[in-house]
């Protein structure tokens, strides 16, 4: 059974005296990937005194983010629009130079399965960097029920 407490830690909470806040010296203890204390270290019971200490040096501890929303598997990228909103354009300019959700759809189409998991691994790598846990993948570039299908297949892949 694994036993670490984590000190020296900035944490960040969600419950308590107020909805949120900051914890500055704090100490989380965790047994087996569960949380079973989390506060001041000045405050951490006994109990875990003989736990292996992961000394945090000062970092920030936050709870996981959860991505309820969000559409990770799709072909090609937007990139070339982002510079274009930059520099002024319209979406009805975007649009009208092929860019918008028709380049989206048309990239999607195209398209082959490994591409398309490759893509969506590499967002999703980026999420689970950033501290996201969970994400709850939507398809809808495909815009037909042939590729909405073939979304949802490479979205079941990404788990594994």
């Amino acid at each position: 059974m694994s036993k670490q407490v984590f000190i020296n830690a900035r944490l960040a909470t969600l419950a308590g005296p107020v909805p949120y806040g900051l914890v500055d010296h704090g100490a989380l203890a965790i047994e087996s990937g569960l949380i079973r204390w989390v506060g001041p270290a000045a405050a951490l019971p006994k109990e875990f005194d003989g736990w292996n200490r992961v000394d945090c040096a000062a970092r920030l501890l936050t709870p996981a983010l959860i991505d309820c929303h969000t559409h990770v598997v799709f072909g090609g990228n937007r990139a070339r629009e982002f510079e274009m909103r930059l520099q002024g354009a319209s979406y009805e300019e975007i649009s009208r130079a092929g860019g918008g959700i028709v380049s989206t759809v048309m990239a999607t189409r195209e398209a082959d399965d490994e591409t398309l998991l490759a893509q969506a691994l590499t967002r999703v790598d980026a999420m689970l960097a950033e501290g996201v846990s969970t994400i709850e993948i939507k398809s809808g570039y495909g815009l037909d029920v042939d590729t909405e299908i073939r979304m949802l297949r490479v979205a079941r892949r990404i788990a594994s």
